[in-house]
């Protein structure tokens, strides 16, 4: 027997979320989110990336460059990342409400798949038009294909899954890890015993021979080869030159790190986004658990994150060839600063001064897919282009940081100042009008105005 069919007007039942049915917390989250990862995007348009992927303490490294750098590094690297991915996987828990039986309505797969593509190709666009090596939209896209025939998993099951990244990073897939961690620690009292026999005029044995000449390759590796040599070199011509070859820099930088790390950055979101959806399903994301069990959370979570993060940011500034727990620690500490800014925000928004407080990032996370792109075209075709306002590869970290912060300022008055007029912003517009087939309203409705016809019951953002 075949199935219901659907309807006209069930397929009209799919709408945007209207602004009085929105959560406003994950507004205010999904803002803090697109809004923080500027101060990690602005190295990556300002400065040399290969440069100071190869030492960081190239392109500045005073008293303010090495507090800007650790503030960063402990707050927000690889946190608004991870706040973004656990929203993908609430947002797709919005979209699919109305999916959750076994026989629930087709068009919300559809709706589902048609948004991804359109968002696959915002992110080529990003990449390819925009020149932002950096785009996290293709990747969202690309994990997100895969997350919908999760939507009715057990959270517990959900949770299991989603950890599975962290559990790959501990141990050292795709690399480092616990295992390399513990091999160097070996390899440096091997060296230690090696040395200590050399000075006491002992004859060396095989293995300390090895292990001196491994720790030689070790020491190597801290310097930049011809390669990444070259490298640097084609970087900064490519600043010197027009549009061509500045383009071919970043396309080809987006095309070295495809090469190396698309399948792994695919499966760190879907998983990440499993953990959004259990987080869903269990009332966390989305404030439905009291401030005693947020605080909880956010003493937890910010307990272990921030004090791995110090631990590591220690031994990254130490520059030594030792072992360094943040080859296993990274990801661990990446879920728990995220999650502990996820539990702060909801910890502080149950209360009146803390919705006053963090209001003004409403409006920016009503709006992220928008200020997300005037981010890259700001970044890379107005301040830092070769014929940009600002001189490329001439600021140092804390420099950008205060650039990243001025910047974020200005997102917030023109996010607020945009949505007193229209109802999302004008990617956030276009992106669903592509998704639903049909033009979205886009000016705000005066408030004398008639309503418009209910859409019906079915919504997403």
């Amino acid at each position: 027997m075949a199935g219901p069919k659907m309807s006209e007007s069930s397929e009209a039942a799919l709408a945007p979320v209207p602004a009085k049915a929105r959560i406003d917390v994950l507004d205010v989250t999904r803002g803090i989110a697109i809004l923080g990862i500027f101060y990690i995007n602005v190295p990556y348009m300002a400065a040399p990336i290969w440069q100071f992927s190869a030492d960081i303490r190239s392109v500045g490294w005073s008293v303010a460059d090495q507090h800007a750098w650790a503030f960063v590094n402990l707050f927000f690297a690889g946190t608004q990342r991870c706040l973004l991915e656990l929203l993908f996987g609430a947002g797709m828990m919005v979209i699919a409400r109305k999916a959750m039986d076994g026989d629930g309505p087709v068009a919300v797969s559809d709706l589902y798949y048609r948004r991804n593509f359109w968002l696959l190709g915002f992110g080529l666009f990003d990449v390819f038009v925009l020149l932002w090596p950096g785009d996290i939209l293709h990747i969202y896209a690309l994990a997100a294909l895969f997350l919908f025939p999760f939507r009715r998993l057990d959270p517990k099951w959900l949770m299991v899954l989603g950890l599975g990244w962290m559990a790959c990073c501990i141990v050292g897939i795709p690399e480092y890890g616990a295992r390399e961690y513990a091999g160097r620690t070996v390899l440096v009292h091997q060296v230690e015993a090696a040395e200590a026999r050399q000075v006491a005029g002992a004859a060396l044995t095989e293995t300390d021979q090895k292990a001196l000449a491994d720790w030689r390759k070790v020491e190597a590796q801290r310097t930049p080869g011809p390669e990444m040599r070259q490298r640097i070199a084609e970087e900064h011509a490519a600043h010197k030159g027009g549009l061509i070859p500045y383009a071919r820099e970043a396309w080809g930088y987006w095309g070295v790190l495809a090469q190396t790390w698309l399948v792994w950055d695919v499966v760190e979101a879907f998983c990440t986004m499993l953990i959004g959806v259990a987080l869903w399903k269990w009332q966390v994301i989305q404030g439905g658990r009291s401030r005693r069990f947020y605080l909880g959370m956010l003493l937890a979570a910010y307990g272990f994150g921030i004090t791995a993060r110090l631990i590591g940011i220690g031994e990254t500034m130490a520059f030594g060839p030792g072992p360094r727990t943040l080859w296993f620690t990274a990801e661990p500490a990446r879920l728990a600063m995220g999650l502990g800014h996820l539990a702060l925000v909801n910890w502080l928004y149950q209360t009146r001064a803390g919705q006053a407080a963090l209001g003004v990032f409403r409006a920016p996370g009503r709006m992220a897919f928008s200020l997300y792109f005037t981010q890259q075209f700001v970044g890379k075709y107005i301040l830092f282009a070769p014929w940009g306002l600002l001189a490329w590869g001439t600021f140092g970290w804390a420099k950008m940081a205060v650039i990243s912060t001025a910047g974020i300022a200005l997102l917030i008055v023109l996010a607020n100042a945009w949505m007193q007029v229209f109802v999302s912003g004008p990617l956030e517009w276009l992106w669903r009008s592509l998704s639903y087939v049909r033009r979205q309203p886009l000016l705000r409705r005066p408030l004398n105005a008639p309503p418009r016809p209910d859409p019906g019951a079915l919504s997403a953002p």
